[in-house]
């Protein structure tokens, strides 16, 4: 299949973080681009004023006349998440148009490139976004699909020049529904390989077997960086010539040293086998973020960018949304804003947390995702949730789920030990913040809706401060 065979784009789930940004490479490329989603958000409304045209009505008859004249032409651009029963997903299928997933065409278009590509149930999107980061920041010419909204990039995709001989193409592997497997890279990058999409796998040694066929697809003569506790049968089937350093925050061929924290700024010597860089100052905090900037070190140094430039663009760094993002600080109070979804993740956010604010009453407000992660981890949400002083919790979102019998907010709410904790809907966060924010330091954690809530939650505080009542 060639890219070049095709006129028109019509993307269905367009408004997917990694959906969008591939509709942004293809409208930047000049195709026609149009898009379906089932709601209009943030990112569905940047993409256009960007002059993408999107509805949200699932019915053919807003299917774009130069879709429906010309079959042949049109690129259907498919997401997961679309459910079986979609009307125009159907009418698509059922008239031959050509449909190939996300995944699919994010492998048609780093065929031909030299790919770095960031693997890992958690910390790939804010990898690859370093790794991206550090070459632009460093005048190498590169593209790159994230999985997040790059703050330097203010986007999830950077076009580069073509004018380099080679072409450089940073992208985000995403393990769900197997969506890395359409990848051959040059560059891997494993940040972590725990059980999680068990809806999708089943168990974790599928999950473990396709992580390995994933690394096993990394070109002969590439390189492969992978987290230090990750499983080592997860190398066995290595192409020829692949250079393997295992990293990790403490220990690993390639790890962290002297670590000194200085108000938000992290800052650490680097021990690698490409070249040890000391004196590094990472102004986005948390020890995963400290770890995720050396796997993306050791991308930068095999593509030759000078210690100098790494120190420089690491310092200049400044995050992923949603990620350890600093929304409000004043008034004694600070409001952080993070993605985490899986115990692991929310275990390293409350430890980061932590380790910045001491002696300060941590509140967390957290929106579980999917009714099946929270089934298959509810033990470890309640003791990662536990850390903090306060607890509140939304009820679950589900996005592509039905609800399962017996599985529910309450149901982790009761799990949980610390002694603050309650369920509230969103107006009862908003309303209970506005009567008494009794709190030094808030964080809003999640992967659904809830960060609808940031905006709602930052105007509160800088209205109202201290005197909130």
């Amino acid at each position: 299949m060639k890219l070049q065979d095709y006129t028109y784009i019509y993307f269905l789930g367009i408004g997917g973080i990694g959906m969008s940004s591939i509709a942004r490479w293809f409208k930047a490329k000049g195709f026609p681009v149009w898009g379906y989603d089932k709601t209009r958000t943030p990112l569905t409304a940047a993409l256009e004023q960007e002059g993408i045209l999107i509805h949200y009505e699932d019915n053919i008859v807003n299917l774009p006349e130069q879709v429906l004249q010309h079959k042949q032409q049109t690129l259907v651009i498919l997401t997961p998440a679309i459910p079986k029963d979609h009307t125009e997903w159907a009418y698509l299928q059922e008239h031959g148009y050509t449909i190939k997933k996300r995944s699919e065409v994010l492998g048609i278009i780093t065929a031909s490139a030299y790919t770095v590509a960031v693997a890992g149930t958690h910390g790939k999107t804010t990898t690859s976004s370093i790794v991206t980061h550090l070459l632009h920041h460093a005048g190498v010419d590169c593209s790159a699909f994230l999985g997040g909204i790059s703050t330097n990039l203010n986007s999830n995709l950077l076009i580069g020049s073509g004018t380099s001989e080679r072409e450089i193409v940073v992208v985000e592997a995403d393990e769900f529904d197997r969506s890395f497997l359409t990848l051959y890279p040059d560059i891997a990058i494993v940040t972590s390989a725990d059980p999680d999409h068990l809806d999708i796998y089943g168990d974790k040694e599928e999950l473990t077997r396709t992580f390995r066929k994933f690394i096993s697809q990394v070109k002969p003569g590439g390189f492969l960086f992978i987290q230090e506790s990750t499983d080592a049968s997860l190398l066995n089937e290595l192409q020829e010539g692949v250079q393997v350093v295992r990293y990790s925050f403490a220990e690993g061929q390639a790890h962290i040293q002297n670590l000194n924290i200085n108000g938000r700024w992290f800052e650490f010597d680097v021990k690698s086998p490409f070249g040890s860089i000391n004196n590094l100052r990472l102004g986005v905090p948390g020890f995963h973020n400290a770890e995720n900037t050396l796997a993306a070190i050791l991308a930068a140094q095999v593509l030759q960018v000078p210690e100098q430039r790494i120190k420089a663009g690491v310092k200049a760094f400044s995050g992923v949304k949603r990620r350890f993002e600093f929304v409000y600080e004043g008034n004694g109070k600070v409001y952080i804003d993070d993605y985490a979804h899986h115990p692991k993740e929310i275990d390293a956010f409350m430890g980061s947390l932590r380790a910045l604010y001491p002696d300060k009453k941590v509140s967390v407000i957290f929106q579980p995702h999917l009714f099946t992660r929270t089934r298959d981890f509810a033990t470890g949400f309640a003791e990662s949730l536990s850390r903090a002083d306060e607890v509140i919790l939304l009820e679950i979102y589900p996005a592509r789920e039905k609800p399962l019998p017996g599985i529910n907010s309450g149901m982790l709410l009761d799990l949980i030990t610390c002694p603050d904790k309650s369920l509230l809907g969103k107006e009862e966060i908003l309303q209970k913040l506005r009567l008494n924010a009794d709190f030094e330091v808030l964080a809003t954690i999640g992967a659904g809706d809830i960060d609808t809530l940031v905006l709602p939650v930052k105007n509160i505080l800088e209205n109202n401060g201290d005197g909130l009542e």
